[in-house]
C-alpha cells in the first residue's frame, strides 16, 4: 500500500509543472498578441503613408497635365517632369516597405513643380501681352492695308484718267480730190476721171497734259474696191499689223496742229472712199467721201 504522503507530493509537483507551463503559455500568447498588434500598427502606418505619398504624386501629375495642356514653349520640360512623377508612382505601387525615401523625392518634385509652374505662368502673361500687341498690330496693319488699297485704287483711277486725258484728239478729218493743172494749180473735183491727187487733212487738238514731241500718224485710204492706195506699206504693232497709204510725223507742242498730206494717184475708181487715221494701231479718226 502506497504512502499517502508521497502521493500528495507527486500531485503537487505535477500541479506546479502545469502551473509553470500555463504561465509560460500565457506569457507567449501575450507576447505574440503584442507583436501582432505592432506589425498591424506598422503595416497600417505604412499603407497610410503610401496612400498619402501616392495622393501627393497624383496631385503633382494633375498639375503638370494642366500646365502641359496650355501648350507653351515650356511644354517639353513640363512633360519630362510629369513623366518622372508617373515613373515614381509606378515604383511606389510596386514597393512593400518603407516609403520614407519616396517622401523626400516627392518634396523635391513639389519644389521643382512650383518653380516650373511659376515660370510657365509668367510665360503665359508675357505671351498674353505679346498677343495683345500682335492683335493691335494686325488691326493697324489691316487698316493701313485698306487705306493703301484705297489709295492704290484712287491712284490707278487717276492714272487712267490722266492717261485718257493725255490722249490726243484728232478732229475734222476730211479728204478732197483735186485736178492739177499744168501750171500746178489745184482745182477741186468730185469726178474720178479728173482727179490727180487726194488731199487728206485733219486737226490735232490742243492738250496741255499730253506729252509733247514728235507724233506719227498712219493714214489708210481705201477705194470703192477695197484697195489700199498709196505706199501700201505694212507696220507691225505686237501681234497686230497695219497696211497704210502713208504716214505723217508732226512736231506737237501741246497746241492745235493742222495736218495736210497729198496722196498722188491716177485712174481713181468711182464710188465711196474710206479714210482711217491711226495712232500706232489705234483708230483715232475716220471719214469717207465719194467720187463720181
Amino acid at each position: 500500500m502506497e504512502n499517502p504522503k508521497n502521493n500528495n507530493s507527486s500531485l503537487k509537483a505535477v500541479i506546479a509543472v502545469l502551473a509553470v507551463l500555463l504561465i509560460g503559455s500565457l506569457v507567449y500568447i501575450f507576447k505574440l498578441s503584442s507583436d501582432t498588434d505592432v506589425v498591424k500598427t506598422e503595416l497600417t502606418t505604412t499603407l497610410t503613408e503610401k496612400e498619402s505619398v501616392m495622393k501627393d504624386l497624383q496631385e503633382l501629375k494633375s498639375t503638370y497635365d494642366a500646365a502641359i495642356a496650355e501648350n507653351t514653349s515650356m511644354s517639353d520640360e513640363l512633360i519630362q517632369e510629369r513623366d518622372k512623377v508617373v515613373a515614381l508612382m509606378d515604383d511606389l505601387n510596386k514597393s512593400k516597405g518603407d516609403v520614407s525615401k519616396y517622401k523626400n523625392q516627392v518634396q523635391a518634385m513639389q519644389t521643382k513643380m512650383k518653380t516650373l509652374v511659376a515660370e510657365n505662368d509668367e510665360l503665359k502673361k508675357q505671351n498674353g501681352v505679346l498677343t495683345i500687341q500682335r492683335d493691335s498690330t494686325i488691326v493697324v496693319l489691316g487698316e493701313s492695308k485698306k487705306y493703301n488699297e484705297v489709295l492704290v485704287g484712287q491712284n490707278e483711277e487717276l492714272a487712267k484718267t490722266v492717261e485718257k486725258g493725255a490722249k490726243l484728239s484728232v478732229l475734222n478729218t476730211k479728204t478732197i480730190a483735186y485736178k492739177v493743172k499744168s501750171s500746178g494749180k489745184q482745182i477741186e473735183t468730185d469726178k474720178a476721171s479728173r482727179a490727180d491727187v487726194l488731199k487728206v487733212s485733219f486737226t490735232i487738238a490742243e492738250n496741255q497734259i499730253a506729252k509733247s514731241g514728235d507724233k506719227t500718224y498712219y493714214v489708210q485710204v481705201i477705194d470703192s474696191k477695197n484697195n489700199v492706195l498709196g505706199d501700201k506699206k505694212t507696220e507691225n504693232f505686237g501681234e497686230q499689223s497695219l497696211t497704210y497709204s502713208f504716214k505723217t510725223t508732226v512736231q506737237y507742242e501741246n497746241k492745235t496742229v493742222n495736218v495736210s498730206e497729198d496722196l498722188i494717184g491716177k485712174d481713181f475708181e468711182k464710188g465711196t472712199y474710206f479714210i482711217n487715221v491711226f495712232d500706232n494701231d489705234e483708230l483715232v479718226s475716220k471719214t469717207s467721201f465719194t467720187l463720181k
